[in-house]
């Protein structure tokens, strides 16, 4: 992996949380990370009380060794462009845009190997989940050298996966904490106060998310729920006529093609 400064195009929530999960494992040094952005950031003034370079002039980009893509998928190409001329042959372009594709990409940025990287905003806090593809091995390696860090990284041998991949991962947070919402309100209806049921709740889904390890998922739910218990009694509601895994085989159904779609404008 070549050295130079990672440039961040880009810093809106999950710029931000990059950046901001880079400074907190030292991922990148300060001193190598470039922020392209705009408007004024809290996480890029941050970064520039470090060392951090913010909206230099173009022409300093020619030792750049990856530029990290994180504009909404509509306005890559616009924001991208500029800099094309300016980059060094070198250079990697990394994308962590949903439903942006490699071959896509490549038709906008040229010669430079490509590697797509889809990381939940948790790298902020340096336990994120992050997934990447690229064709080119050296661009998947500085890939992971860039997220494992701060994430839980997975390569994706094929493509066609990070669509599904993000659905899980990238979405998944959101999906647990409005089950955690609707398990509250479950508290609510059986007689507790709201605040005491969100309370409960909140503080089982943490307590539950650091117990997880790597075990399997089933002998896990086995040590809560034991046969005829009032935890297996709610687990049979949950699993009647297969509802639960229906919900959640379309729930990540719709947000694949929702990312496929914003790819394609």
């Amino acid at each position: 992996m070549s050295d130079g400064p990672v440039v961040l195009l880009g810093c809106g929530r999950l710029g931000s949380a990059i950046l901001e999960g880079w400074l907190l494992t030292n991922a990148v040094a300060p001193t190598d990370i470039v922020v392209l952005t705009p408007s004024e950031k809290p996480a890029a003034e941050v970064a520039r009380d470090g060392g951090a370079t913010i909206n230099p002039p173009l022409e300093t980009l020619r030792e750049a060794r990856c530029v990290v893509i994180a504009v909404k998928p509509a306005m890559w190409r616009e924001a991208l462009a500029p800099l094309l001329p300016h980059l060094g042959e070198q250079a990697v372009i990394l994308s962590v845009m949903a439903g942006v594709t490699a071959p896509t990409l490549a038709e906008g940025v040229g010669p430079w190997p490509i590697v797509r990287v889809m990381p939940t905003t948790g790298v902020a806090r340096g336990r994120g989940v992050a997934t990447v593809y690229a064709a080119d091995a050296e661009a998947r390696a500085l890939g992971r050298a860039l997220f494992a860090p701060m994430a839980v990284t997975v390569d994706l041998p094929d493509e066609a996966a990070m669509d599904a991949a993000t659905a899980v991962a990238g979405s998944g947070a959101a999906y647990f904490y409005a089950m955690t919402e609707a398990l509250a309100r479950g508290g609510e209806a059986a007689g507790l106060d709201a605040d005491t049921a969100r309370t409960l709740a909140r503080a089982t889904f943490v307590a539950a998310a650091e117990s997880a390890g790597d075990e399997p998922l089933t002998e896990l739910i086995g040590r809560i729920a034991s046969p005829g218990g009032s935890t297996r009694a709610g687990l049979n509601v949950m699993a009647e006529g297969g509802r639960i895994e229906a919900l959640m085989t379309e729930v990540v159904a719709a947000a694949v093609r929702r990312n496929r779609e914003m790819g394609q404008n």
